[in-house]
């Protein structure tokens, strides 16, 4: 069984990822590991905190060097059926769409390291790096943009994972040294929200003025929206007055919603420990 299950991730390795499993290689492969092990202990080697907690470094010089290890993880998660994923709970089902988006954004990046200075870099004028179809999952060749915009944002409605997934940028909230899992869902996605809001390079009161990402632009339907009951804009804003500013008369125009909103410039810079 054993040699039988190596013999089947290394074939759903190749390709790279394009070959989606046959319903015996399935059957041969244990369930999946729903607590993650491998992946969080590639995660906790080769990612990492910078000082203020807020952000985070990735050391994809270290994730090149165990590319095999990592190529084994993303084929394992290749392997599940969507027979298997359906069977799954809403929190395992979002836990394993948020860490298979950053494993294969990882592969991604690695595919051009370290000739590349952002993601950016790996697409083209007419598609772009979140487009290309360079894995399989649940059966069918899919792209980056499938999870998120496809599955995560629609079926779950849940704002909070836009500071779980990570776009290898510097501007993107910080990828956790951790495995996202079903018992800690709720705990890592709120977790990443109040670091993200806190990190004044993306989000602040300055100038009279809140200045906060583009994420908020981009999806200010989801943050309006979402179940998490948020409401208007202004009224995230509120939620996290009290690390968007020290200043109490700062927070007390960001609580009345006195605040006019702007959005910062995005940093598409690769997300790397080395540079």
């Amino acid at each position: 069984m054993q040699l039988q299950r190596r013999a089947t991730l290394k074939a759903l390795a190749a390709g790279p990822f394009l070959a989606a499993a046959t319903s015996s290689d399935a059957q041969s492969l244990p369930p999946l590991d729903t607590g993650y092990s491998a992946w969080d202990a590639l995660l906790k080697k080769h990612v990492q905190w910078l000082p203020d907690n807020k952000q985070s470094r990735v050391d994809y010089t270290g994730f090149l060097a165990e590319r095999v290890v990592l190529q084994q993880v993303l084929a394992e998660w290749t392997a599940v059926t969507p027979a298997g994923f359906a069977a799954f709970s809403r929190e395992q089902q979002m836990a394993f769409l948020i860490n298979v988006y950053n494993g294969f954004t990882i592969e991604l990046i690695l595919s051009a390291y370290p000739k590349l200075k952002s993601i950016k870099d790996l697409g083209s004028l007419i598609q772009s790096p979140w487009k290309k179809r360079f894995f399989s999952l649940l059966g069918e060749p899919r792209h980056l943009d499938w999870i998120e915009h496809e599955q995560l944002r629609p079926r779950y409605n849940d704002p909070r994972v836009h500071a779980a997934v990570n776009c290898a940028s510097i501007g993107c909230p910080a990828l956790r040294p951790e495995a996202f899992t079903a018992a800690r869902l709720g705990a890592q996605l709120d977790d990443g929200m109040l670091r993200f809001m806190a990190d004044r390079s993306r989000n602040r009161f300055a100038d009279g003025r809140l200045q906060v990402s583009m994420i908020f632009k981009w999806f200010r339907e989801d943050f309006e929206q979402g179940h998490q009951g948020f409401g208007k804009l202004e009224d995230v804003m509120v939620r996290y007055a009290d690390v968007l500013s020290g200043i109490p008369a700062e927070r007390d125009k960001i609580r009345s919603r006195q605040a006019a909103i702007t959005f910062l410039e995005y940093d598409w810079s690769l997300n790397d420990l080395r540079r």
